[in-house]
């Protein structure tokens, strides 16, 4: 993803070159805000609806996965904000959230909106002007007659997509948000360098895989063959179709489905669990003991059981298990799952509270 398709008639080397020497990712979030408006037919658009498009990009990838953007970008401020200011959901759709944040007449939401105009649309023409690099006004007045081919007009309003550009843009939509995504990935990969799965966090997934095998083919053997296991969050037993699958470490942060993160838990406190971090001194020893239950149970009865190769991370020769003391495998439970709850912390995943139980207690009262 280096190279964009050539053009004869345009400058694309200068369009390659916008994401070379980046400190936030305001022009990643631009530059997919003004492709997105010109598939949508647009191409003299309003700078608050690009700033609106742009927000609503990196909303799923702040709220929920907690990435961080780096010391000098503004967006998770900028995005806690408009969720308190508009009464925002903090998993909101896409949509609602552009046309929340386009019609919007609070002071605070245009204000906060605005910081981004100060930011990007003047930066991302530089390489058109590197003669006059970080002077607003002179690339404001240079771009009105499309000087050097730049690729868009911009004055205190609006942008107003270069004529000359509309059909390499349009007809190189695709190609151009992968190059863009692809440049993104880079850049949050450098700054969450321990977390996993970055690509896969830049967007809000279609949809969530069911776990409905994991329990059928996993869990539900293990059950119906050591008898009703007890939920390490409430201590209440679990038996054949009165549990859900949980993942210990949360989904949102780990990105994945494997066994080893995989336990049962009781209905109602699952949900009031969410994507909070279990305390590990309170509920790895909990953990662990159902993961070593469950290993060996499914390991001598169904030892070609398809999920038992989820464990290979862990357990690289799953028929060295019997060898191992339990301190062993404990440890080696230890020296996977206590760096990710760490890291996920570090990140801004906040960890389960009395208040967490108390919820779960409540809606059982209810």
């Amino acid at each position: 993803m280096n190279n964009l398709p050539a053009d004869k008639a345009l400058p694309v080397h200068i369009l390659s070159s916008c994401f070379n020497n980046t400190s936030a990712t305001y022009k990643f979030y631009w530059f997919l805000s003004i492709i997105e408006s010109i598939e949508k037919g647009s191409y003299k658009i309003d700078k608050q609806t690009l700033f609106a498009r742009m927000v609503a990009n990196a909303w799923y990838t702040v709220n929920y996965f907690h990435l961080s953007f780096g010391a000098q970008d503004q967006f998770q401020i900028a995005i806690k904000l408009l969720i308190e200011l508009e009464g925002l959901a903090i998993d909101e759709k896409k949509d609602k959230i552009i046309q929340k944040l386009i019609f919007s007449d609070k002071k605070d939401t245009i204000k906060t909106l605005k910081h981004f105009d100060g930011e990007v649309p003047y930066r991302f023409l530089s390489p058109w002007f590197n003669n006059i690099k970080g002077n607003k006004q002179a690339t404001y007045n240079l771009s009105q007659s499309f000087s050097n081919d730049c690729l868009y007009a911009v004055n205190e309003s609006s942008v107003i997509i270069n004529p000359k550009w509309i059909s390499y843009l349009t007809e190189n939509s695709g190609i151009l948000k992968a190059f863009c995504y692809w440049h993104l990935c880079l850049y949050v990969q450098k700054h969450n360098p321990n977390v996993p799965d970055i690509a896969n966090k830049l967007f809000k997934p279609p949809h969530r895989n069911s776990l409905l095998k994991p329990r059928k083919e996993f869990w539900d053997i293990v059950i119906k063959k050591t008898g009703a296991v007890k939920c390490i969050y409430t201590k209440n037993n679990l038996d054949i179709n009165e549990y859900v699958v949980d993942h210990f470490v949360p989904f949102a942060f780990v990105s994945h489905d494997l066994m080893w993160n995989l336990i049962p838990a009781d209905k109602s406190f699952n949900c009031s669990k969410s994507d909070k971090l279990p305390p590990f001194d309170e509920y790895f020893n909990g953990y662990f003991d159902l993961q070593q239950l469950a290993l060996k149970t499914v390991n001598d009865l169904f030892p070609k059981n398809i999920f038992l190769q989820d464990y290979l991370t862990i357990l690289p020769d799953l028929s060295s298990l019997n060898n191992l003391s339990k301190d062993e495998l404990k440890n080696r439970f230890k020296d996977n799952i206590y760096p990710l709850i760490t890291i996920a912390a570090n990140n801004g995943f906040e960890y389960m509270t009395k208040t967490t139980e108390l919820d779960y207690y409540e809606d059982g009262l209810s």
